[in-house]
């Protein structure tokens, strides 16, 4: 059995209850001098009389209780026991002894089994241990005699019942034009006349919860409609879009580096090319190649359909680049710059000379002397958007960014020590070399290993000089092939490999991927000299001074010499 508080479940009613004692039903136990829980007062029912009040057919749904009288609840610990034997049912009035104790005689029950009654004779609650007393007349004891009843003060408790004596007034149906509701607090099931007098005021009620339920009911059925549709918009209705190829006005869109579908969107719709993000995004996924529209600088026309504006992206007539070729040298980036940005001849070239410790060089990069400029070798060849009104910083910070990141991935810092070279730096001027020097990209590796075996300490060929033309030409600014032995032997400039050991004090030019590849993979052939035999793209290599010199025969020959 399972324990409510201390009592046991076989006994929830207990003779000894204080609610059930010498007092009678309502009163309390007069030997130990106790208040009644509702103050000892009288309970008079004028409307009702003292006798049994019979239910009314379970299927009508009304009950109108024992003389309207409402019984009090109580917990699993204070439930008085009743014996199924002490008050049985009689045909006549109940009679009491001289101390107001009913003498065990009840009119007749009018709660027997009926045949009809489909609830009747049915087992007690848990499992048959324990009566089902709602379903004898013990559940309905009679009320109080007169004579046992003595007004006592009401006691304070912890809760107040309000004007209707136990039940809270919404609960009572107690509004403006409703009657007064007597119902006991201590109503067991709920029911009583509460169905019978509270009738009215529960319908008029009723119906007011109805219309707030059907209210707010209806108003979840629009927002769920309207959201609902919206999320049907969004997902399967078609985005805003214009028709056509444009209006015929043009204007430059800068596509960032990295930006996807969504952002490329975003741009073409500030810029009035497109109507909405979403048919472009839409435009491009139907596009087979619509995914390899890159960053850069495009020129469009607004009011484009989705479809136009994707499929002249990716025709060359929209691409408005600025691009920088491989091997450039700054002085031609910076020009290139100028142009573009329709600014005086010079201007990013002194932005460079004065600013450049601010445009993003890595630690590495800086502090070395007898530099041409100090942006050599980190104006990386590539794309770039550059279009009228940007500032000639913001275009050398990108340049830079690309470079740094592009020596980052290749572990320049991490690799330069294991190819005898002192730093990133110097394998940045190895590059740059490669890059100048070489005519063809199948050149590139050749060349790298000509100059690591030229640097070596062992090297009695050359005496770890270099003589490239390529540094010396950078040093005047030129891009000769045939420089006289005097005038590059009177000439002590670091940059003059020639009369000095060594590589140049920095790049000489902006290498390319390739050359970077190459400096960092050489050949191991053994070469140690090149011509260009025809003077213009075609390099032979040669390992021996004897090979060396019919290569430079050859030369002279292609040139008429």
């Amino acid at each position: 059995m399972t324990e409510y508080g201390r009592g046991q479940g076989s006994e929830p009613w207990h003779p000894d209850d204080p609610l059930y004692g010498d007092g009678g039903w309502g009163g309390q136990q007069t030997q130990q001098g106790q208040q009644s829980p509702y103050g000892g007062q009288p309970q008079h029912y004028p409307q009702q009389p003292q006798t049994h009040q019979q239910y009314d057919d379970w299927g009508t749904g009304e009950q109108h209780g024992y003389g309207g009288q409402q019984y009090p609840q109580y917990d699993q610990q204070q439930q008085p026991q009743y014996d199924q034997q002490q008050y049985a049912p009689q045909q006549q009035q109940p009679q009491y002894d001289q101390n107001g104790w009913p003498t065990g005689s009840y009119p007749q029950d009018p709660y027997a089994a009926d045949p009809t009654d489909p609830y009747a004779q049915q087992p007690g609650t848990y499992g048959g241990e324990q009566p089902d007393h709602y379903g004898t007349a013990d559940a309905y004891p009679p009320p109080e005699p007169p004579g046992r009843r003595r007004a006592e003060p009401e006691p304070q408790t912890d809760w107040d019942p309000g004007p209707d004596q136990g039940e809270h007034a919404f609960f009572a149906g107690d509004d403006d034009d409703a009657a007064t509701d007597d119902d006991e607090p201590g109503d067991r099931s709920g029911r009583g006349d509460r169905r019978g007098r509270g009738g009215k005021e529960r319908k008029r009620r009723s119906g007011l919860a109805c219309l707030v339920v059907v209210g707010v009911f209806g108003g979840g059925l629009a927002g769920v409609g309207y959201f609902g549709y919206q999320f049907y918009q969004d997902r399967f209705g078609s985005a805003p879009d214009f028709a056509g190829a444009g209006n015929g006005e043009q204007v430059t869109v800068v596509i960032p580096k990295g930006s996807g579908g969504y952002a490329i969107g975003q741009e073409l719709k500030k810029m009035g090319v497109v109507k909405s993000v979403d048919a472009f995004v839409a435009a491009q996924a139907a596009n087979p190649q619509g995914k390899s529209i890159q960053d850069g600088v495009y020129t469009l026309e607004k009011e484009m359909s989705a479809a136009s504006a994707v499929e002249l992206m990716l025709s060359p007539k929209s691409r408005d680049n600025l691009v920088i070729a491989e091997g450039k040298r700054s002085v031609v980036v910076y020009e290139l710059i100028d142009k573009r940005l329709e600014l005086d001849k010079g201007t990013t070239a002194k932005v460079a000379e004065t600013k450049w410790k601010t445009l993003g060089l890595p630690d590495w990069a800086v502090n070395h002397e007898n530099l041409k400029d100090p942006l050599e070798g980190f104006l990386y060849p590539s794309s770039y958007a550059v279009a009228k009104g940007q500032k000639p910083e913001a275009v050398l910070k990108q340049m830079v960014a690309r470079a740094t990141e592009k020596y980052e991935e290749l572990d320049f810092e991490g690799k330069a020590e294991s190819l005898g070279l002192e730093g990133p730096w110097e394998l940045v001027t190895v590059a740059s070399l490669v890059q100048v020097e070489g005519k063809t990209h199948d050149d590139f590796r050749k060349m790298s290993e000509v100059i690591y075996n030229r640097l070596k300490p062992t090297n009695t060929e050359t005496n770890q000089e270099l003589q490239f033309d390529s540094s010396f030409n950078y040093l005047l600014g030129q891009s000769e092939i045939d420089i006289s032995e005097s005038e590059i032997n009177s000439n002590p400039d670091p940059y003059n490999t020639y009369t000095n050991k060594g590589l140049p004090p920095g790049p000489i030019s902006n290498p390319g991927e390739e050359a970077l590849q190459a400096a960092l993979n050489p050949t191991s052939d053994g070469w140690m000299y090149f011509v260009a035999t025809d003077g213009m793209s075609k390099t032979e290599f040669a390992k021996t001074i004897d090979e060396h010199q019919k290569l430079v025969e050859k030369f002279n020959a292609s040139r008429g010499n």
